[in-house]
């Protein structure tokens, strides 16, 4: 029984996202970007009926629902973070890499940041994937901590100042993110420019995978 509710397709990454904080409908769509809305929507509605999270209408925006997890859904973070733990170290390097989304990375890259070693006013870092369609080549991370959304991630230009341009392909940037490689072992293919501070910072501000530390064992 238990299979039957989780083992359908994409309801784990789905479950995952909404332990990594995402509540809004158009919050999991970024965390889940290769599922479609209404699959994400029948998923949603499965999950409920299951016990695993319930829809609770936000207080001052009518029509707008949080999807929150139960006490069945949370008991289940320590199987999620098993099956990271795995991939991290046994789904092959080449494999991963090659299976690429530049909006879930930089996603998940927003949701890792962190803001300490920033500045107190808006910082803004605009990333460039030279290899990409136009469409998805460049991605701004705006970190406020004045603001209501303290790091928020654009696909189109905010029109706000850049502090800092970080432009590299897609792989590279991703194996950084995974921990499969550092900062220092790809700087060749890194070109940061901008403002220094940032630049020398970037290694401690910049948002890893939760399991960038796990050993892989398969290369």
């Amino acid at each position: 029984m238990a299979s039957e509710v989780l083992c359908t397709r994409w309801t784990m990454v789905l479950i995952r996202e909404l332990l990594a904080g995402s509540s809004r409908f158009g919050d999991l769509r970024r965390g889940v970007p290769r599922m479609s809305p209404t699959l994400l929507s029948q998923r949603l509605k499965e999950l409920e009926a299951a016990g695993i999270v319930e829809r609770t209408p936000v207080t001052d925006e009518v029509g707008i629902y949080e999807y929150l997890l139960t006490a069945a859904g949370r008991d289940l973070k320590h199987i999620i973070e098993s099956f990271g733990i795995w991939g991290q170290k046994w789904v092959e390097t080449q494999a991963t890499l090659e299976n690429l989304d530049p909006a879930l990375l930089m996603w998940d890259m927003r949701r890792n940041i962190n803001p300490a070693p920033l500045p107190s006013q808006r910082t803004v870092v605009q990333f460039c994937y030279p290899e990409l369609p136009t469409n998805r080549r460049e991605w701004w991370l705006i970190i406020d901590p004045k603001a209501k959304v303290e790091v928020d991630l654009c696909a189109t230009d905010p029109g706000f100042e850049v502090d800092l341009w970080v432009t590299t392909d897609l792989k590279t940037m991703t194996a950084i993110w995974m921990g499969l490689s550092s900062m220092s072992e790809l700087q060749s293919k890194l070109l940061v420019d901008g403002d220094p501070a940032l630049a020398r910072s970037m290694a401690q501000w910049l948002g890893l995978s939760h399991f960038a530390a796990q050993k892989k064992i398969v290369g």
